[in-house]
């Protein structure tokens, strides 16, 4: 038993109303249950209940035991003065407020059907992946449907916090707050957040005056990397070395402020020299990024804009001083399909929650037409019955997955709620 399901039972009067009675045998009526706050303080603020022949306005404090009152110390905080009822599963002693007055205890385990603490105990069930891992299917689609919808929102509200910080520290330049997120996003997750300190450390105001020659782009961001630090022979990375070198004494840039990027493990497509030679094209061929991606509301007026590939040089190399057979490095429609999930829709989500307009709908409209990623994640999801048909389904389950059922929260969750009522 676990006190969430405590506040699930008031919360929705999921228990026998009739005939309650406090442990003093007084008469209880719920007139409201009162509003669940989750914040610090009592559970439910400004309850209305009718206890005797007294109706009394306040808050309804939620505990296992009543003797949980004591040990978390509620007699001694202002907060909980204004209580006017102790919901508890078990009565184990009386609760009395600074003043020595009692305060009302409703014993809820006399008054909760068998059913719904089956249905409950059958949720809560071990587990060895979620916990409603064999229900789960069983939810009807509306309901699914509607819960997959506030997940995916919630998902982008956590990704707009980052997002708002480095506006802040951008002096509100959202063309800089794009340039970070999109060199992290081709950093994958071994050198994203090397890519994103690279980005981080050279101006936007630079990458804009040097956007129209390719080679000072590469040469700036191979620079700060630490991947022209060597002496080699090549003729490709002596003119970019020599470049380097020029920009840092131009704009008193300081050396070696980089974080080290990684070739282990990685496919040579991904190598850092070929991701950091493409987003320099990108820039170089795209002017004002933000605002022609911010105005693209399909997936082929993105595709467009990422068809992009690295530099000459890397046709024939992966690596300076290592010549390859020659092969045209673009950017696949894989890639480009994991910069519009994790960059340029929460960009768009999180600047048109700036400027006070609605794009909800065609947020989901344009991960509807994404293909649903693949990760363990989504396996074990299609394991269990739940196959996404895009990426707008995948995000909402990662949410789910990562935000209620790793953390036990089924009772806030409409999966866990609609199997406790429909079991």
């Amino acid at each position: 038993m676990r006190e969430d399901f405590i506040h699930y039972l008031w919360k929705f009067k999921k228990f026998n109303t009739l005939n309650l009675k406090t442990s003093a045998d007084e008469e209880v009526n719920i007139v409201n249950v009162g509003q669940y706050l989750e914040l610090s303080g009592p559970d439910f603020f400004n309850a209305q209940i009718i206890i005797g022949n007294q109706k009394w306005a306040g808050n309804v404090e939620i505990h296992l035991k009543s003797s949980d009152w004591y040990v978390h110390h509620h007699e001694s905080d202002v907060a909980y003065e204004n209580v006017i009822l102790h919901v508890v599963w078990e009565n184990d002693t009386a609760v009395f407020r600074k003043d020595n007055t009692e305060i009302p205890i409703l014993e809820l385990k006399n008054y909760v059907d068998e059913e719904v603490l089956g249905n409950y105990n059958s949720l809560i069930a071990p587990k060895s992946w979620i916990f409603c891992e064999k229900q789960i299917n069983k939810v009807d689609e509306f309901t699914m449907k509607n819960w997959q919808e506030r997940l995916f929102f919630e998902r982008l509200e956590r990704k707009s916090k980052p997002i708002y910080e480095l506006l802040e520290s951008t002096n509100n330049d959202w063309e800089a707050v794009l340039f970070c997120l999109l060199a992290r996003n081709f950093g994958l997750n071994t050198n994203g957040e090397s890519f994103f300190k690279i980005a981080q450390s050279i101006p936007f105001s630079i990458i804009r005056k040097e956007s129209f020659e390719v080679e000072n782009l590469e040469a700036l961001l191979l620079g700060t990397s630490g991947l022209l630090d060597e002496d080699k022979e090549d003729m490709y990375f002596k003119d970019l070395k020599s470049r380097y070198s020029y920009l840092l004494n131009k704009y008193q840039l300081e050396k070696n402020s980089y974080a080290p990027v990684q070739f282990f493990k990685h496919r040579p497509d991904n190598f850092p020299t070929i991701r950091l030679s493409q987003l320099a094209n990108l820039y170089h061929i795209h002017q004002n990024l933000f605002s022609k991606l911010n105005d693209s509301i399909t997936i082929e007026d993105i595709c467009k804009i990422f068809q992009i590939s690295s530099s000459k040089y890397w046709e024939s190399h992966y690596q300076f001083d290592k010549e390859s057979p020659k092969k045209v490095k673009k950017l696949s429609k894989a890639f480009i399909d994991l910069i519009v999930i994790n960059t340029i829709v929460p960009v768009q989500f999180a600047y048109a929650r700036s400027q006070g307009k609605e794009i909800s709908e065609g947020l989901i409209d344009l991960l509807n037409e994404i293909a649903p990623e693949k990760n363990a994640i989504m396996d074990k999801f299609i394991f269990f019955g739940i196959k996404p048909k895009s990426s707008f389904e995948t995000q909402s389950l990662l949410q789910l997955k990562n935000e209620y059922c790793n953390k036990s929260k089924c009772l806030e969750c409409a999966v866990g709620i609609d199997l406790l009522k429909n079991n």
